[in-house]
């Protein structure tokens, strides 16, 4: 795997370079994660300080929780991101062409998902409970 990768959206107007990818991709099937991406949520962690974005970034606070990233131009998809301070990016695997050979690594909220968007695999998988007993500030805000 590449130690540096270069994404870019579908117009070409926002940039973004990574050191370090983590290699793999995680996907989410709530509500929320439904209705901005049409069918399921697909990304992938980054440490903020290995992230370099440049173009015509919108963010959206779309929880309490976190926001979500598109360019201006085109409306691509970029990152969700915790508003915490230092929290790793989630980025969009389909802006990197390397990512089209990361594996499933698991994937949330399955007894949600659509029914087209049955996942195939051998990955971890939990339940939209499960997720959120492990992670309680989630609850109540994949309907939002």
């Amino acid at each position: 795997m590449a130690d540096r990768i270069e994404g870019r959206c579908l117009c070409g107007a926002v940039n973004i370079q990574l050191e370090a990818p983590a290699g793999w991709v995680g996907v989410c099937h709530c509500r929320m994660c439904q209705r901005w991406s049409g069918s399921l949520w697909a990304g992938f962690p980054a440490d903020p300080e290995t992230v370099s974005v440049t173009g015509p970034v919108r963010r959206y606070k779309s929880s309490k929780l976190a926001e979500r990233a598109f360019c201006e131009t085109c409306g691509s998809h970029l990152w969700m991101r915790d508003h915490k301070e230092g929290a790793p990016y989630d980025l969009m695997p389909g802006l990197f062409d390397e990512s089209r050979t990361w594996p499933l690594q698991g994937e949330i909220y399955v007894d949600v998902a659509m029914a087209s968007m049955a996942m195939a695999g051998q990955h971890r998988r939990a339940t939209a409970a499960e997720y959120q007993a492990k992670n309680p500030e989630t609850a109540g805000i994949s309907d939002e």
